[in-house]
């Protein structure tokens, strides 16, 4: 086969479909002699250019490789891959003409137990999203399959996202996610998905600009327009809008989402969300949070912020301990009596002006430079995040409802047969046959 791709050249276009179907299979062959000379058949077949004008088919030879796709052999998984990225390279519109036939395919190959085989997927799919209705087709099939599929988000997941932002933007992809998840209808699903995400951000290198294009959310417009785009769907999750709003620095919002959960039900689950966010608040990402309680003076609302969240928790939790010994080490100097009235005055949303300087929403006292924290109604956004709590408690009280109501069921079910017996009305004496014992002849009497 191989000196017979070596001699035909251009006069095998036409077969090109049916040698690839030949050569990939033994790309995984037992025996290494076959396995050597297969690679070097299938870098010459790549290297014949054909043109689709020519019977160059090319969705004879996307079939061939969509179907190598599910081979049990890595190699040839990974071979017919590269086949598919080569077809887009030099014939994107024609591959794109079958991208129905071959995408749902490459959506399962996600799943592939082979680190390489995904990355190279997510490629293939980067590639294809360029166009921006191929990008929101990948985002929307993307969260559907983590939907259908909980272990993927939890194996593949950071992968899959991580490796998205690296190729095409991690702003673009979150944006589209976040617009995605504002409406989905499966809260369950939707609060890990959001808490998934916001993990990634807060952790990964690959976010880094990200974060610190929030971390200027005051002070920088594309900074203000990505926290108020990720703020609705972050909402879906108490642990991540409280960590997205210490990290855009808006610490007084923060401090007010954490007063609003006093309706919470602080179960274990929410506990466990929090503690979390405790141990993440310890990490390098937070270290300019950490630097800013040494001037406590200034950060009043990002103390007020922590103290919150401390009373939350139980006393013998190693989060509370945790947190606790980190607010211990907050100097006690430089604060201002002023400020710690206006921090602990009922309107969570004044601001006392001085001339030309204002306490922004972090305490911090600073020049009135246009400030953007100005133009986010954040009365309307906490608002908006109790209105989803809201249909998270109201889950709750359904899904326990429903609940009771089957044990109830199923406990009826179980006594049905002695309810029964005891429902039965008693046999009358009258109807009853006399007993041997009842009966007496003339001048007998009981004893």
């Amino acid at each position: 086969m191989n000196e017979f791709v070596k001699l035909g050249g251009d006069q095998l276009v036409p077969y090109y479909a049916d040698i690839l179907g030949a050569i990939l299979p033994c790309i995984s062959d037992k025996e290494e002699k076959i396995r050597v000379v297969a690679r070097e058949t299938n870098e010459e077949l790549r290297s014949i250019k054909g043109e689709p004008e020519e019977a160059f088919n090319v969705g004879a030879i996307l079939s061939i490789a969509r179907r190598q796709l599910d081979s049990e052999w890595e190699a040839t998984r990974i071979e017919a891959l590269h086949w598919i990225s080569t077809l887009l390279d030099r014939y994107r519109s024609e591959v794109l003409c079958f991208l129905n036939d071959i995408f749902d395919t490459l959506l399962k190959a996600l799943s592939d137990s082979s680190d390489e085989v995904v990355l190279l997927v997510l490629d293939i799919h980067a590639c294809i999203a360029q166009d921006p209705p191929h990008f929101r087709q990948l985002v929307v099939f993307l969260v559907h399959n983590f939907q259908i599929d909980h272990s993927l988000l939890e194996r593949r997941g950071p992968l899959i996202i991580r490796r998205l932002c690296v190729l095409l933007g991690a702003e673009r992809v979150y944006r589209e996610l976040s617009t995605i998840l504002e409406e989905e209808a499966d809260l369950d699903f939707a609060c890990i998905m959001v808490q998934a995400l916001n993990l990634i951000l807060l952790t990964s290198s690959e976010l880094s600009e990200l974060r610190k294009l929030l971390k200027q959310s005051l002070a920088n417009a594309s900074g203000k327009d990505l926290f108020v785009s990720l703020y609705a769907s972050w909402s879906h999750s108490p642990m991540a809008i409280i960590s997205l709003c210490l990290l855009a620095q808006m610490y007084q919002h923060a401090s007010a989402v954490i007063q609003s959960l006093v309706e919470e039900d602080i179960n274990v689950k929410f506990l466990v969300q929090l503690d979390k966010l405790v141990h993440l608040l310890e990490t390098p990402i937070f270290a300019y949070l950490r630097l800013q309680l040494l001037e406590p003076g200034r950060h009043v609302w990002l103390l007020k912020a922590l103290y919150g969240l401390l009373m939350l928790f139980p006393q013998q939790s190693a989060a509370f301990k945790i947190l606790r010994t980190r607010l211990k080490t907050v100097p006690s100097y430089s604060f201002n009596g002023d400020q710690l009235k206006q921090a602990s005055s009922g309107n969570q949303y004044s601001q006392i002006l001085h001339g030309v300087s204002q306490i922004t929403l972090d305490g911090d006292i600073t020049h009135d430079n246009g400030n953007l924290q100005n133009d986010i109604d954040f009365a309307s956004r906490l608002r908006q995040f109790e209105q989803i709590q809201q249909q998270y408690r109201l889950l709750a009280a359904k899904s326990q409802a429903q609940s009771q109501s089957r044990n109830s069921s199923t406990s009826l079910l179980k006594e049905g047969p002695k309810a029964e017996e005891l429902r039965q009305p008693a046999t009358s004496d009258t109807n009853r046959p006399p007993s041997r014992l009842s009966k007496k002849g003339p001048g007998q009497s009981y004893t």
